[in-house]
C-alpha cells in the first residue's frame, strides 16, 4: 500500500532512497516490510487475500522507518504459514549492527521462525493448549537460535559484537501467545483500553522485571552504571552480544585497554555467568470478543509515546477510514512528530472483530481531565510565586 502520509513520504525523499508499492484493492491484507544496510527507509506492502493469513479476520498493517538513525537495524516479520492456524509476528531491535538481525529475520535464515516452528512441532502444541509444554518449546527455540547466532558471530571476528531483541507473536481464533526478550513491546486494545502484554528488560527502574534483571547480572558478576550493564548495553536479554556470553573476559580485557577501568579493578570481577541472556518470558492471552487489535513496536516508538496514546491514534484512525495499513503509518508519523531519535518498527494485528464504523468512541473521564488540569495550574502558580519571591 503507498504510504498515505505527507509526513512520512517527505522523511522518505530526504533519506537515500525508499521503496513502497501501492496496492490497494483488498481491505485484508498482509503486508512485509524488508530493509537493506544502505540508509533507508522502507515500507513494502504485499496484498495477499485475508484466506492467507489462516485466522479468519485478521488484517495486517506493518511499517519500518530508519528515523534519525545511521543505520537501520530493525526488521519486522510475519509468517501465516506452517503453525496449525496460528500466525507468526516479530518485531527485531537490533544494535552494535545489523548481522544479528539479518541472521534472525527473514531478510537472511529466518532462523527464529524456523526454530519455532520446530520446537512447537509444526504448531502441534499451539493447538493442543499445553501452555507448560508450550512455554517450554518457545524458550527453548530461543536459545537454540541465540546458540547459532553466536556461532556464527564468532566466525565474523572480533568487530562482530552485534545484538538484537526480539518479541514475538503467535496469534490464534481464540488465543495470543507472545514470547519476549528485550525492550520492544506488544500492546493489546480491548473495549477501547490499552493493555501492556510484556514488560521491558532493562537494569533500571523498580518494577519487578527490572529489580530482577539487576539481581540476575549482579549475581552473574556484573555490575550496572547509570541503567547499562558493565556502562555499556541498556538491554538485558537480548540475541547476539558475544562480549556478554562467550567473550566476557575478553570484553573485560578490552576495557583495561581503552581505559574504562583498572587492570586492578577487573582482578576483583568473577564473572560466572553470562550478563546478557536469551531467555525468553512467555505470555498467554485470551482473546474475547472485545479484543480489537495488538500492536507490536519497537522502543523507537514506546520510548515517545505511551501504549494508551498509541491504542487511542490507532483507533481513531480505524473508525475514520478502517483501513489498518494507514492506522499503521499514522502511528509511525506521530512518533517522528515527537522527534524519536531511533528506528521505528510497528506491526499492527487487526483481529476483524470490531465494526470500526459504528465502533464506540472511548469515553473520556471528565473529572480526571479536570483535576489533572486544576493540579497543572496551581503547580504552575506556586512555581511563579516562589520565583517571585525568590527575586525580592
Amino acid at each position: 500500500m503507498a504510504l498515505s502520509s505527507p509526513h512520512i513520504q517527505r522523511f522518505l525523499l530526504c533519506k537515500l532512497h525508499s521503496r513502497s508499492t501501492a496496492k490497494n484493492r483488498h481491505r485484508n491484507s498482509f503486508t512485509a516490510t524488508t530493509t537493506t544496510r544502505s540508509s533507508c527507509c522502507s515500507a513494502i506492502a504485499i496484498d495477499a487475500p485475508s484466506s492467507l493469513t489462516e485466522v479468519p479476520g485478521i488484517r495486517w498493517g506493518s511499517i519500518a522507518l530508519q528515523g534519525l538513525r545511521e543505520e537501520m537495524e530493525d526488521d519486522i516479520i510475519v509468517r501465516p504459514e506452517g503453525l496449525q492456524g496460528f500466525t507468526f509476528a516479530a518485531v527485531f531491535d537490533g544494535h552494535g549492527g545489523f548481522s544479528s538481525v539479518e541472521f534472525l529475520s527473514a531478510n537472511y535464515r529466518d532462523e527464529l521462525y524456523k526454530e519455532c516452528v520446530e520446537a512447537l512441532q509444526g504448531g502441534l502444541l499451539l493447538v493442543e493448549k499445553d501452555f507448560k509444554a508450550i512455554k517450554r518449546a518457545l524458550q527453548e527455540a530461543f536459545l537454540k537460535a541465540d546458540a547459532r547466532l553466536l556461532k556464527r558471530l564468532e566466525m565474523n571476528g572480533e568487530e562482530d559484537e552485534s545484538g538484537a531483541t526480539s518479541t514475538a507473536v503467535f496469534i490464534g481464533d481464540d488465543e495470543l501467545l507472545i514470547s519476549h526478550i528485550g525492550d520492544s513491546s506488544a500492546v493489546l486494545c480491548r473495549s477501547g483500553k490499552a493493555e501492556v502484554l510484556t514488560s521491558p528488560h532493562r537494569p533500571i527502574g523498580s518494577s519487578k522485571t527490572s529489580l530482577h534483571e539487576i539481581r540476575r547480572v549482579r549475581e552473574a558478576g556484573g555490575w550496572i552504571n547509570n541503567g547499562r550493564i558493565c556502562g555499556d548495553i541498556a538491554v538485558s536479554r537480548a540475541f547476539g552480544d558475544v562480549r556478554f556470553k562467550t567473550k566476557k573476559n575478553e570484553m573485560l580485557q578490552k576495557g583495561v585497554q581503552e581505559g574504562r577501568w583498572s587492570a586492578k579493578f577487573i582482578s576483583r570481577v568473577q564473572l560466572n555467568n553470562d550478563l546478557v541472556v536469551a531467555y525468553p518470558d512467555i505470555y498467554q492471552v485470551t482473546l474475547g470478543s472485545d479484543a480489537e487489535f495488538v500492536v507490536l513496536a519497537s522502543d523507537g516508538l514506546w520510548d515517545y509515546m505511551s501504549s494508551s496514546e498509541a491504542v487511542s491514534l490507532v483507533r481513531d484512525q480505524l473508525r475514520k477510514h478502517g483501513n489498518i495499513q494507514q492506522a499503521c503509518e499514522a502511528l509511525a508519523e506521530a512518533a517522528l512528530d515527537r522527534r524519536t531519535q531511533d528506528n521505528v518498527s510497528i506491526i499492527i494485528a487487526d483481529f476483524g472483530r470490531t465494526d470500526w464504523q459504528n465502533a464506540p468512541l472511548e469515553r473520556q473521564n471528565t473529572i480526571l481531565e479536570l483535576v489533572q488540569a486544576l493540579a497543572t495550574i496551581g503547580i504552575v502558580s506556586i512555581g511563579i510565586w516562589f520565583s517571585s519571591q525568590l527575586s525580592l
